[in-house]
């Protein structure tokens, strides 16, 4: 993460989070912390939020039966916790994220899971159209507890430049 003050006032100072285009390099991996340990009110509450109605989620009757044994943890909601765990070192400057693309679940999480997640910066380059922004790929991976890939997806943003974010134009 990426965080600097700057002085707003004389002695007064703020904090800001957050890369710029600029400080992108592909090959960088950022470590997201803190980790997330979910739990089972959680599921039930993002279930829903969202009216998933499957009953692997919430119904531990039912979920006993299943290959796993017990309700798992519903997978928009680990993709959900990986991109809020990324913001503030990969879209915390964003201007639109533009989409996400082969999102792959790899493992269950259970309630009681512990979630850590990093992104590697794959690739970035000039925006045709704006010229105060890039484009920046990255790849986000998350792992439970033990360390095993639960879930990974590449994620395309429109970061701004330096100097041409929100932040900097309504002195926030």
């Amino acid at each position: 993460m990426v965080q600097t003050h700057s002085e707003v006032a004389p002695r007064r100072f703020r904090e800001s989070f957050g890369r710029y285009f600029e400080d992108f390099v592909p090959g960088d991996i950022y470590e997201h912390r803190p980790n997330r340990t979910l739990t089972e009110t959680e599921n039930t509450w993002f279930t829903l939020l969202t009216m998933n109605q499957h009953p692997m989620h919430f119904d531990a009757e039912y979920a006993k039966h299943s290959e796993f044994g017990r309700c798992i943890i519903c997978s928009p909601f680990t993709v959900a916790l990986l991109v809020g765990m990324s913001v503030s070192d990969v879209s915390q400057k964003a201007i639109a994220n533009l989409g996400w693309k082969e999102i792959r679940l790899t493992h269950p999480l259970f309630a009681g899971d512990t979630l850590s997640g990093e992104s590697e910066v794959l690739d970035k380059r000039e925006s045709r159209s704006r010229p105060n922004a890039g484009i920046v790929n990255v790849r986000t991976r998350g792992f439970n507890q033990a360390g095993v890939l639960v879930c990974a997806f590449d994620r395309t943003m429109l970061i701004a430049k330096r100097g041409f974010d929100v932040e900097a134009k309504a002195n926030y």
